[in-house]
């Protein structure tokens, strides 16, 4: 069955860290593009980061200096290194290929950050 899994999230102080992980099974994302993508209550899910399959990245400027995009193809996973977390990040974060391959992926259940004192 073709799925991604995310994980990691969780409540953290701001100021905190968090390292998200997608599993991705099924079939390999070494050749596509990932991305992380995020909803916050009440708006639509954004794009926060992205990565090529040679490891080349990009992020929205809202994240820049504070996220870490990474992949390991061998283990056919994607990450989210998130710290100096503020409480605007707090949303529900996924990954799927960029641009977004309904027909490749169905999207996960995604992981909860909050960021919360």
């Amino acid at each position: 069955q073709v799925q991604l899994v995310e994980s990691g999230g969780g409540l953290v102080q701001p100021g905190g860290s968090l390292r998200l992980a997608c599993a991705a099974s099924g079939t390999s994302i070494e050749i596509y593009t990932m991305g992380w993508y995020r909803t916050a209550p009440g708006k639509q899910r954004e794009l926060v980061a992205a990565i090529t399959g040679g490891g080349n990245t990009n992020y929205v400027d809202f994240v820049k200096g504070r996220f870490t995009i990474s992949r390991d193809n061998s283990a056919n996973t994607v990450y989210l290194q998130m710290n100096n977390l503020i409480p605007e990040d707090t949303a529900v974060y996924y990954c799927h290929t960029f641009p977004a391959l309904e027909n490749l992926y169905s999207w996960g259940q995604g992981t909860h950050v909050t960021v919360s004192s």
